[in-house]
């Protein structure tokens, strides 16, 4: 590199890091990590600017069909997640997918001297790529294996903490079996139609949440546990749902068209206000919680609004169905605001908006409360697990209380 890129891409990194330290509460190690590691050998095909945008992924590799198949994750969410896993100097850390390889480094400069960072990841390109970037970039010592995230890595194992940078529909065995007593794990959890980035600590066999952030990424590949269906025929409209709930598309098809009951709560958020909590909570206490996708046609022509078109909650229980709506207040006293609520639809639509308004009340009242989120192995006794209801995943039962 010349002096002037030298300087240029020292001036945006120091950039990326302000920002990502003003997007939220961030460790001063963190921080520091993120600022020791040179992001141009990792993506060597993106220009400086998006190399240190704070705010964006960058795709390495995308299958034939054009899905993204790895990609370098956003900066301000990687600093949230290193924050969530807590490594310490002389820890010995396992990442699960091993993208570019950007992730092992800063995890290798939290760990010091005296840790040791393992990545694994199922596809060779990808991990040839991560070796070759993390090589050129001064971390010779991170060891890059090419295999299935779900089965860990014991050979350089136990670990004090264990971080998947993919969408895991489950925690799997091999992670609970490889982590030290009162190790950390950190996973975004794919459940109810929504992904939370949650911060676990290993208590005996019991994972127990102390974080729990709203985050999206690529789903594990040949483990995606999501089941989807268009719920109307031009399929305009589509649910997604977990295999352990009882939701039939079928018996929904044609429930939009039936009349709608709008409930609204009473409740504003801001345009920058987030609103996610909501989400958690209706995955505590409903068991038909999922996820609605409308494209622009169908709320142009009235057949469903979601507050959000491209990922709403809602909830299905037979052939009703009620899902998330927004009603924009431009002249609210308080300046412009949006009132949440929900419409249903069906034979129970009136009663489902209502419970899905309830529901958002009671994040009204309290909008910074986080809940605990217990994992348990699967088979453990619902009356061990003291929680409303149980989500059941095939190798753990997972319970969300407040």
């Amino acid at each position: 590199m010349s002096t002037t890129t030298d300087h240029l891409a020292e001036e945006l990194r120091d950039r990326m890091i302000a920002e990502v330290q003003a997007s939220g509460s961030r460790t001063t190690r963190v921080l520091d990590a993120m600022a020791a590691v040179r992001r141009e050998p990792f993506l060597p095909d993106a220009n400086l600017e998006e190399v240190y945008d704070p705010h964006k992924a960058v795709v390495i590799k995308r299958d034939d069909g054009g899905a993204i198949g790895s990609c370098s994750s956003v900066p301000t969410l990687v600093a949230t997640m290193l924050d969530q896993l807590r490594p310490q100097l002389g820890h010995n850390v396992l990442e699960i997918a091993a993208g570019t390889g950007i992730n092992a480094a800063y995890l290798r400069e939290l760990v010091g001297p005296t840790g040791s960072v393992t990545t694994i990841d199922h596809d060779p390109g990808v991990t040839a790529h991560a070796r070759a970037a993390l090589h050129a970039a001064g971390y010779p010592d991170v060891e890059v294996i090419t295999r299935d995230g779900a089965l860990g890595d014991q050979a350089h194992g136990p670990y004090h903490g264990i971080i998947v940078t993919v969408g895991a529909p489950d925690v799997y065995p091999a992670w609970r079996e490889q982590l030290l007593p009162r190790g950390r794990l950190l996973v975004p959890l794919r459940f109810r139609g929504t992904t939370r980035s949650l911060g676990l600590t290993l208590e005996g066999d019991t994972f127990i949440s102390d974080t729990a952030e709203l985050c999206g990424f690529i789903p594990m590949i040949g483990h995606d546990g999501e089941r989807t269906a268009a719920i109307d025929p031009d399929g305009l409209v589509s649910l997604y749902w977990d295999p352990d709930q009882d939701i039939d598309p079928g018996g929904l098809a044609d429930v939009l068209v039936q009349p709608r009951t709008e409930a609204w709560s009473g409740e504003f958020v801001g345009n920058e206000e987030p609103f996610d909590g909501v989400w958690l909570r209706l995955a505590a206490t409903e068991p038909g919680t999922c996820r609605i996708t409308a494209a622009q046609a169908a709320s142009e022509l009235g057949l469903c609004t979601p507050g959000i078109l491209s990922r709403s909650p809602a909830i299905a229980e037979g052939s009703s169905l009620a899902y998330f709506a927004l009603r924009r207040m431009p002249h609210h006293p308080d300046g412009p605001r949006s009132e949440l609520g929900a419409i249903g639809h069906g034979p129970k639509g009136a009663q489902l908006a209502h419970r899905f308004r309830d529901q958002i009340c009671a994040w009204g009242a309290n909008r910074t409360i986080t809940p605990t989120i217990t994992i348990y192995l699967a088979g453990t006794p619902a009356a061990k697990i003291p929680s409303r209801l149980i989500i059941d995943k095939p190798n753990t039962r997972i319970s969300i209380s407040y």
